[in-house]
């Protein structure tokens, strides 16, 4: 039986599954629920960070210098994400590039549109994901009004944060980014921070977790690995060539080789999961159930046999897309490019483009397109493949379709594994009976 993969799903017909509309029964047997990443700025940014994967975007989707969602197609929307699911609770994300170049009044406007068409007993919730140089006390107070949650990116103390992250005259942002986490927090505007663990930093998993901890006093902390295949501003993922695929643990494998199937600055994979492992050692002897850490809260829940919080790590995806200025809905936020369009919100409600053949076998060709290498892996349920885009490699036996980080995730699994089933028997202990 032939695997599905991801880019084989990009030539299917967009047809609604009975799912895309809402079940009004007494009792219904389904809720509709999804998420979409609202980039209504498009790659539109301030700063150029060396490793952003976004920035291309200009060129590859021929988006204007300045991008910008314009009100009709805003509203069209938040009206469709709010009718298309279910449930007390809907939650938007505004990502870019940047977000905040769009001005604070164009987020008074969105608010106003989802006051609009917010139903009864509905709450609206938004998160805003911003490199923080333009926040100010006029950003903070409306963020805080309004119950913002910030992500705040920041990869660390100064020399790790400022040697990618840099304005386009090349100057450093670190000194700006601490202004506006102090200026989040003299509004009380809760934020996150979301640091990328690429290639420098990776080396240095204490500093980057105790100044993220200890100084910038951050509770809440999403790391996100910079994988970047070479080709990645060209060649949607999934199209890569069998033949530029290098095989596990060849040093085509790693960055920094003159014929490395990634960048120079994307994360080794073993330093991975050496950063993980030593964090997650300090995570659990100094701030467990006071620092959330989004990838070991993930594993600690699944291995209480719990549902992944994450979709890197979930059995599927498909129910995590991204909606670009023009109206444009992809399957993800990391496969906008034009074979993974699904649609435009113009000519279809959200409801028909996420519950649909095509969004569907995408989000099962996650798992379905596993090599044998990881359906027998010990720790499969606590990974997963982790992220298709990073699916670089060949197996030991030449079967294409690994993840270039698995190495170093299978070294963090075998580390951590019996700390993780320590707090799981905790937890437990600790439920009311």
């Amino acid at each position: 039986m032939k695997k599905t993969f991801a880019n084989d799903t990009t030539q299917m017909p967009l047809i609604p599954l009975a799912t895309a509309q809402k079940d009004t029964r007494a009792q219904p047997s389904y809720q509709r629920r999804f998420h979409v990443m609202a980039k209504p700025g498009g790659s539109q940014c301030n700063i150029d960070c060396q490793y952003c994967f976004y920035l291309h975007k200009e060129q590859l989707l021929h988006q204007p210098k300045q991008p910008r969602m314009d009100e009709a197609t805003l509203a069209q929307f938040i009206k469709s994400y709010i009718e298309s699911q279910d449930g007390p609770e809907v939650v938007f994300s505004w990502q870019g590039g940047e977000p905040t170049l769009l001005g604070l009044d164009y987020y008074r406007q969105v608010v106003a549109l989802q006051r609009q068409y917010c139903p009864p007993g509905v709450t609206i919730q938004n998160d805003l994901q911003t490199n923080g140089l333009l926040l100010n006390d006029d950003w903070c107070r409306f963020l805080k009004e309004e119950n913002f949650l910030v992500g705040l990116s920041i990869d660390g103390p100064r020399e790790l944060h400022d040697h990618y992250r840099v304005t386009r005259s090349g100057k450093p942002t670190f000194d700006r980014v601490i202004a506006a986490a102090d200026c989040l927090k003299r509004h009380g505007v809760p934020f996150n921070a979301l640091t990328v663990v690429n290639r420098l930093n990776a080396q240095q998993p204490l500093a980057v977790y105790r100044f993220l901890t200890r100084e910038l006093g951050a509770t809440y902390i999403q790391f996100t690995p910079c994988v970047e295949p070479k080709v990645y501003q060209s060649t949607a993922p999934q199209f890569w060539t069998p033949q530029q695929m290098p095989a596990l643990g060849s040093p085509q494998s790693k960055p920094g080789h003159p014929m490395s199937v990634v960048t120079d600055w994307s994360v080794d994979p073993d330093d991975w999961g050496h950063f993980l492992t030593v964090v997650f050692e300090e995570w659990v002897n100094n701030d467990l159930g006071r620092v959330l850490v989004n990838l070991f809260e993930t594993a600690v829940a699944q291995t209480l046999g719990q549902p992944s919080q994450l979709c890197v790590t979930a059995e599927f995806c498909g129910k995590g897309l991204a909606i670009e200025h023009d109206g444009a809905v992809y399957s993800c936020d990391h496969y906008v490019y034009p074979e993974y369009r699904v649609g435009r919100i113009q000519d279809h409600p959200l409801n028909e483009m996420v519950f649909s053949t095509r969004q569907l076998a995408f989000g099962l060709a996650k798992r379905d397109s596993l090599p044998a290498y990881c359906r027998a892996c010990p720790h499969l349920k606590l990974c997963w493949g982790e992220c298709p885009k990073n699916r670089l490699l060949t197996t030991p036996d030449g079967e294409p379709g690994l993840n270039y980080l698995c190495s170093g995730l299978r070294h963090f699994f075998d580390e951590v594994a019996p700390m993780l089933t320590g707090i799981a028997v905790l937890l437990r202990q600790s439920e009311p009976r």
